[in-house]
């Protein structure tokens, strides 16, 4: 019983050394920020363009004022005009 005994704590011993020896260093933290990224300028640009573009073909759309059946079928030439388009190319 000894015997494991000293065995088990070996390897836990043995273990805790290694793990202290090898553990990773963190980087060192800079002592000033990261420079601001122009191309993140530019995308946030692009976005608020592409939300407001949305917005204004959402505002023209009618809302509710069509049936479900009305809508289907404009939903259904929307996409078989798309699937001429790309037959066509």
């Amino acid at each position: 019983m000894r015997r494991l005994y000293a065995w088990i704590t070996g390897a836990a011993g043995g273990l805790a050394a290694y793990r202290l020896l090898h553990r990773r260093r963190e980087p060192p933290i800079p002592e000033s920020g990261p420079e601001p990224d122009s191309r993140a300028d530019e995308l946030r640009a692009k976005l608020a363009e592409t939300q407001a573009a949305e917005e204004s073909e959402t505002a023209a759309e009618p809302q509710g004022d069509d049936s479900p059946e009305e809508r289907r079928r404009r939903v259904h030439e929307e996409a078989r005009g798309a699937i001429d388009e790309m037959k066509a190319d």
